[in-house]
């Protein structure tokens, strides 16, 4: 069985967030403790795991290396993108999901893939206790997000957002008491021009410090800055070392999330299905 590193929501190599990729064979899921492993032996962000239905249509699941994800949008790039390489599909594919149903992607002339993916609107809350101290900054404000439970805090310029260093276990322990999968910190962009606003994003609790680039949290930046900025298309860039971008349009109760995907690297996995070592 193949395993891919596909780095999505960038043009190039070594640059967006790398995801591992495997396609597994027609039939029921595998172990849970089986693709936890693999996850945890890719030690990406998230691995996605895709189980053909048909040509066209696969159910898919992402495993970070500690845990089961609720919803990824760069590891479904990514696999829409080496179903596209790898097997030729082309156009639409559809990807069902345990929690937010049929997830739509299509595959454009230009080599980029658009996701539709659920808006998630963020409410506006108090600043939680010890986040300021968590992060080493003060929020002008911060929105919870229903449904992924992400809270997204606004900062004043995107040099706020890039001079963050955060407190791993402060972070940990805020988004376990608050029942949250992580932080997003955001502000407008600068006076570059090539995107309109930027974010970064922490959820250490799951194993993952820092997301390179995380699809799933512009569903709830995209609302909050086509609001904002009142335009319904936008680019984001996501201000993590590695960096990538993401154009996001606002469609209702849907948000279309549009990026590029590189493949990085394809190997053999010799572990069987099922074969989870004692």
């Amino acid at each position: 069985m193949h395993m891919h590193v596909v780095d999505a929501f960038t043009d190039r190599p070594f640059a967006g967030n790398p995801a591992g990729v495997c396609l597994l064979p027609a039939g029921a899921w595998p172990e849970d403790t089986w693709m936890q492993q693999v996850a945890a032996e890719m030690n990406h962000s998230e691995t996605a795991f895709a189980l053909p239905l048909s040509e066209a249509d696969w159910a898919i699941r992402w495993f970070t290396p500690l845990v089961e994800a609720k919803l990824c949008g760069h590891a479904t790039l990514a696999t829409a993108h080496v179903l596209r390489t790898e097997r030729a599909l082309s156009g639409t594919v559809r990807f069902t999901s345990r929690r937010y149903g049929v997830l739509e992607t299509r595959a454009h002339r230009d080599g980029s893939i658009t996701l539709d993916f659920p808006a998630a609107p963020g409410a506006e809350v108090p600043v939680p206790d010890g986040l300021s101290e968590a992060l080493g900054v003060s929020p002008e404000a911060t929105f919870r997000a229903a449904g992924l439970g992400d809270l997204l805090a606004v900062l004043p310029d995107e040099a706020a957002v890039r001079s963050v260093i955060p407190d791993p276990d402060a972070v940990a322990a805020l988004t376990r008491r608050e029942g949250l999968r992580g932080v997003i910190i955001t502000a407008p962009a600068g006076a570059s021009g090539a995107y309109d606003y930027v974010s970064r994003f922490f959820a250490p609790a799951s194993g993952i410090p820092e997301d390179p680039v995380t699809g799933s949290a512009h569903t709830v930046l995209a609302p909050y800055w086509s609001a904002r900025l009142g335009r319904d298309e936008l680019t984001g860039l996501q201000a993590s070392a590695r960096t990538g971008l993401v154009r996001t349009g606002v469609h209702g109760d849907r948000i279309h999330l549009t990026g590029h995907a590189v493949t990085v690297l394809t190997g053999t996995l010799r572990t069987p299905i099922g074969d989870v070592p004692g």
